[in-house]
């Protein structure tokens, strides 16, 4: 029996074992499992791969995105690009790391991305701000990251800078925090929404609840949304061509 799994903490909001699960049935796939495994602490990998000899490949959540990293024998060029991994493959004991959410991403947020939409706030710094980042570059789309403390030296703006001026400027607002996520649904970052307007693209890497109260904000101004589900299912997907290719 192949085994494939997906590592984070906490999982109770996992999407992957309920995807591959229901892939496996409807692909009638019989000789593989998917497992979620639950570590509170980034150094339980080895222990967790020790029990696991049978693992081929796991997928990788918050938080471990970017702490994964040490543990893994290679790297892409978009790892090492982005410092971020959400992908492992086992291959002859050795673990190879690669980042699918800038393809996810990529293929999902261009569908409603419009020609005047070049400037970008992403909303977070973690491992999956930096896939979103990296597609923004390669799309030629100017951006600045915001946290709630900002950072001059690295152009790092906090959430009080956001005025006028700055949403006029930047059209592009994409969520890579988990504010809003089940079971926490009436929250969402704290950006002035009565600034927004039909020319505003709000997009969010969350999937659960479909439509986040950053969403709902933006909606009720009139934007463009989208949520993190079709994201998610591309990365999975392509995790899983990583993970049974030769």
């Amino acid at each position: 029996m192949r085994e494939y799994g997906l590592i984070g903490f906490p999982l109770s909001h996992s999407f992957s074992k309920k995807y591959f699960t229901e892939k496996f049935h409807r692909e009638n796939i019989t000789d593989a499992c998917f497992e979620n495994f639950s570590i509170p602490d980034i150094d339980e990998v080895r222990a967790m791969l020790r029990r696991h000899p049978l693992l081929e490949g796991f997928a990788v959540t918050i938080p471990y995105k970017k702490l994964i990293i040490p543990f893994l024998d290679s790297i892409s060029e978009e790892v090492k690009s982005i410092g971020a991994c959400n992908c492992v493959k086992i291959k002859d004991g050795k673990l190879h790391g690669y980042n699918t959410d800038i393809i996810g991403f990529e293929k999902s947020f261009i569908k409603k991305l419009q020609h005047h939409q070049t400037h970008a706030l992403i909303l977070g710094t973690g491992g999956a701000s930096m896939a979103v980042a990296f597609v923004l570059a390669k799309l030629k789309i100017e951006y600045h990251f915001v946290s709630r403390k900002a950072d001059n030296t690295k152009g790092v703006l906090g959430y009080n800078d956001i005025d006028a001026d700055t949403l006029k400027k930047h059209t592009i607002i994409i969520n890579t925090t988990p504010l809003g996520t089940f079971p926490d649904t009436d929250q969402a970052p704290e950006i002035p929404y009565h600034l927004l307007s039909e020319k505003h693209y709000l997009f969010d890497l969350i999937y659960n609840p479909p439509l986040t109260r950053f969403m709902q904000l933006g909606l009720q101004q009139n934007c463009v949304v989208e949520n993190g589900y079709e994201m998610l299912v591309l990365q999975a997907e392509e995790n899983w061509n990583i993970w049974t290719a030769a």
